[in-house]
């Protein structure tokens, strides 16, 4: 194992990581924790971390979160942060948790990108975008340049990696816990924590590299009812992905079309929260001159309001996966014409 060193550096520049060490410790008592990873930079190892609570049967519903992908992101492992230790405090005396837990497995995967995080950039140490790095191709041109992915060099943003070149650890690493904790569970969905585009809080769903309808979109639109009915003053949109850019190498769409090929029989419901980071540079413009400003709340109370906006989100979702054969039997889903109704609100564009 490679040395980890708390050194001032790291204090100032990561201290999620230094965050997530201390919470190894406290979560050891009540679940698992995993070392799935080390990145190695320079003198400097960074660990990579998966946690987990709850019950073991692989029969039962799981979620995860994941946060980190992107270094500059800083605020989706902020947020798989504070949703983490809300949960280590309510496991110890909230007996409605206590029962939950016993009903479903809840992961929490908080930075996928340390060394990218510790260096303020995007990208991995290679300057590989981890979520353009996924061997798939879009099926169509991506209609933004370079967004959508690119082979040209690693000092561009956007860089796919080399072609036919291995996937990057990081991305290894998560696609393995997926296939170990995930992938085996009949129902299961997945919450990638993103932030940067637009004025507006999306839920994302695939696919990325296709505009063709996602295969369990009676799911999604069975889900989106039920987000508007318990939370009727969210403010997420949810949508394909597609639906705004396509991109080549979409992690999500590559790891969704290896758990269809494999486990036929099984749900994966991969979502992705990309919340508008627009929203935070309207009220302090000044932040469009930082790295992190761009994608993070700089403010200290404009990151707690943040926080406790989304956590509301994060509790539904692990709610509809220990409940799913409530809202996702396929009697209900074909009684309400949900395959029908998805159809026409994402792919016709029609209001229901």
């Amino acid at each position: 194992m490679s040395e980890f060193r708390r050194t001032e550096d790291l204090r100032r520049r990561l201290p999620e990581l230094l965050e997530l060490e201390d919470l190894t410790h406290q979560a050891r008592g009540v679940g698992e924790v995993k070392l799935e990873e080390e990145i190695q930079m320079g003198r400097q190892s960074f660990p990579v971390y998966s946690f987990a609570f709850g019950a073991e049967d692989p029969k039962l519903p799981r979620i995860a979160f994941i946060g980190g992908v992107h270094g500059l992101e800083r605020i989706g492992t902020n947020l798989a942060i504070s949703y983490l230790k809300t949960l280590l405090e309510l496991m110890q005396w909230d007996m409605g948790i206590q029962h939950l837990l016993t009903r479903c497995r809840i992961y929490f995967y908080p930075l996928v990108n340390p060394a990218g995080m510790f260096s303020l950039t995007r990208s991995n140490p290679n300057g590989v975008d981890l979520m353009r790095n996924a061997p798939i191709d879009a099926e169509s041109k991506p209609n933004i340049l370079f967004i959508g992915g690119h082979r040209l060099s690693p000092k561009l943003p956007w860089f796919r990696g080399r072609h036919d070149g291995p996937m990057e650890k990081e991305s290894v690493a998560l696609l393995t816990f997926l296939r170990r904790e995930i992938f085996q569970a009949p129902f299961s969905i997945t919450l990638d924590l993103h932030s940067g585009f637009g004025l507006v809080d999306r839920v994302w769903f695939p696919y990325a590299y296709s505009k063709k309808p996602f295969e369990r979109i009676d799911l999604m639109y069975a889900l989106k009812r039920r987000l508007d009915r318990s939370l009727p003053n969210h403010y997420y949109l949810m949508e394909p992905q597609s639906s705004q850019y396509i991109t080549h190498g979409d992690f999500w769409d590559y790891a969704y079309l290896e758990h269809r090929e494999k486990y036929p029989e099984h749900t994966l419901l991969p979502l992705t929260l990309e919340m508008g980071s627009w929203l935070w540079i309207k009220k302090n413009p000044r932040q469009i001159f930082s790295s992190l400003g761009i994608f993070n709340p700089m403010i200290p109370h404009r990151l707690q309001r943040t926080l406790r906006r989304h956590l509301a989100l994060l509790d539904f979702l692990v709610r509809a996966a220990v409940s799913h054969g409530n809202w996702a039997s396929p009697e209900l889903l074909t009684s309400d014409h949900a395959t029908r109704k998805g159809q026409i609100l994402w792919f016709e564009r029609k209001s229901l």
